[in-house]
């Protein structure tokens, strides 16, 4: 039975902690806005590893927007040396080359609930009336 957490997993996140801390702290470029690490996607032989990121703006970004170009290409540029700090913090025989990649899935997520909210409006599932009956009725001592 194979184990529910692997060792690639483990790496994984511990690599993306470690490149949230460094991304914010250690790349001072002035193109680099305020850059999320999402999710990291380590390759079995740790050969190379694929760092999802979206960038925290109030307008819609998508993979082809200026601002989100520039930051994947400081950050691609900035891989080397994220990669020996990575290394050097997660004492690692093997490193794996640094790819970073636009992660869209917030503008999908958003663009998804603006469709649900438009389906089915603003109002609540339950109403507050029903809410408090529900809680009188599950409580014995309210009752008694």
């Amino acid at each position: 039975m194979a184990r529910e957490f692997s060792r690639i997993d483990r790496i994984g996140d511990q690599m993306q902690r470690e490149l949230a801390l460094l991304i914010q702290r250690e790349v001072k470029d002035p193109r680099l806005g305020m850059v999320t690490v999402n999710a990291v996607k380590v390759s079995r032989d740790l050969g190379y590893a694929d760092i999802y990121v979206s960038l925290l703006t109030t307008e819609e970004l998508t993979a082809e927007s200026p601002e989100v170009v520039d930051s994947i290409s400081v950050l691609n540029r900035a891989a080397g040396f994220l990669r020996g700090q990575v290394g050097r913090a997660m004492k690692l025989r093997v490193i794996p080359q640094l790819r970073f990649h636009f992660d869209a899935l917030q503008g999908y997520s958003r663009r998804m609930d603006n469709l649900i909210r438009e389906a089915v409006g603003d109002k609540p599932a339950v109403t507050l009336n029903e809410e408090s009956q529900d809680d009188s009725q599950s409580d014995p001592e309210s009752n008694a």
